[in-house]
């Protein structure tokens, strides 16, 4: 398993940052990255924020409890953002390498594919998709998807 040190400094190394200048761009003291890379200090929670947000990653990703560095926000939101709202200031993300596979899962394997294993969980994950999609909100989503589908076409 990567530890949160290891990740803070190979996301550091993709983005060509040394450790003084990540510290001044997050605004940290200036030994806060090797503290935080040597293992001698650990990152708070809004540290941790403030990382995961500069690199563009998960706070799952940041303290290598996954190997997926999709946040939950750009998730969320991915699909329903339209065109012609204002663009947000984000950080470019460093540069793409291949993920390493997670050395329990081998051949690939997803955390979701070991959590719909069974014929069951996949059941009960999809009965829990159409509720929401049923509810206003959901509701909501899926026609703010078909109004953006249908701009496309014109």
């Amino acid at each position: 398993m990567v530890t949160m040190a290891q990740r803070i400094e190979a996301l550091r190394d993709e983005a060509g940052l040394s450790r003084p200048a990540l510290s001044a761009a997050v605004g940290f003291p200036k030994n806060a990255i090797e503290k935080f890379e040597t293992g001698r200090a650990t990152p708070t929670k809004e540290q941790q924020e403030k990382l995961a947000a500069y690199f563009g990653v998960s706070i799952f990703y940041l303290r290598g409890e996954s190997s997926d560095r999709t946040r939950q926000e750009d998730w969320m939101s991915g699909a329903l953002t339209s065109r012609e709202e204002e663009p947000v200031y984000r950080p470019a993300p460093p540069p793409k390498r291949p993920k390493p596979e997670p050395a329990s899962m081998g051949g690939g394997a997803t955390m979701l594919d070991a959590l719909f294993a069974t014929r069951q969980a996949k059941e009960q994950f999809k009965a829990m998709v159409l509720e929401v999609l049923r509810s206003p909100e959901g509701q909501e989503i899926i026609a703010q998807a078909v109004w953006k589908e249908l701009a496309k076409r014109k």
